[in-house]
């Protein structure tokens, strides 16, 4: 009780200012500036693309315009852009055309011959593509920091210095922060995909120097693409008239 009276009367003692009036205590602190802060959004994370060369064949993995702004890939990006391309009809196709022309004379994958044979090397190349792919934009792309797209150099430079450029783009790639770096992702996820392939071909097409020949393949495959990717904005721009966009 003797509390509570207490606290009752320092309360009844202690003046009570309105709104309208200031505590004289107030005009006794110095003023102090409150700094503005930045509240600007962070860059928005850069879109996929639904680009394709020729209208056919995909060129979701490119960023077109050699005067874009760096934006890295969120991981979720990432694997969208490799599983996007898994299911692209065309690849699908291609994949379906491959089987055929390695169905001529029993080539590699060794399955034989006959409609099984066939269904068999269907499958082997889907999942040729799609391992490789997943390993290289979709998991390793993550685990090491890279980004899996393809970045233009355009058409301020040589032809001759675009094309070493664009062959140079199998070995070298960027990291999220956008410095240029050793592609692991790209070269590594590669080896990995050909290394899972031994879980189903059969055992004639288990050997080094098959694995060898087909990672060649894959590279100079990887070259060609980087080369379409490349030059054939300008084929388009040329030839149908078509303005390159503002931004990738």
């Amino acid at each position: 009780m003797v509390f509570a009276v207490s606290v009752a009367a320092a309360s009844a003692q202690s003046p009570v200012f309105s709104d309208s009036q200031e505590s004289p205590l107030a005009a006794l602190l110095p003023e102090v500036a409150i700094p503005a802060i930045d509240v600007s959004p962070a860059p928005a994370a850069t879109p996929l693309k639904g680009e394709r060369i020729m209208g056919v064949i995909p060129d979701f993995q490119t960023v077109r315009d050699p005067n874009a702004a760096f934006v890295p890939l969120t991981p979720k990006q990432k694997w969208s852009l490799a599983f996007r391309e898994n299911v692209d009809p065309f690849n699908i196709a291609s994949a379906a055309m491959a089987a055929a022309f390695s169905q001529m004379g029993n080539q590699t994958p060794k399955y034989g011959e006959g409609g099984t044979a066939y269904s068999k090397r269907f499958g082997a190349a889907l999942a040729d593509f799609g391992t490789q792919n997943i390993f290289s934009a979709g998991l390793l792309a993550n685990v090491l920091h890279q980004d899996p797209r393809y970045y233009r150099r355009g058409p301020g430079t040589g032809v001759l210095k675009r094309v070493v450029y664009s062959a140079s783009r199998i070995a070298i790639a960027r990291q999220d922060t956008g410095a240029a770096a050793f592609n692991a992702s790209g070269v590594f996820g590669t080896v990995m995909g050909i290394g899972a392939s031994n879980l189903y071909y059969p055992a004639p097409s288990r050997r080094v120097s098959v694995m060898l020949g087909r990672l060649q393949s894959s590279f100079t495959g990887g070259i060609m693409g980087n080369l379409m990717s490349e030059f054939w904005p300008d084929l388009q721009q040329k030839f149908f008239h078509r303005k390159p966009a503002a931004r990738n």
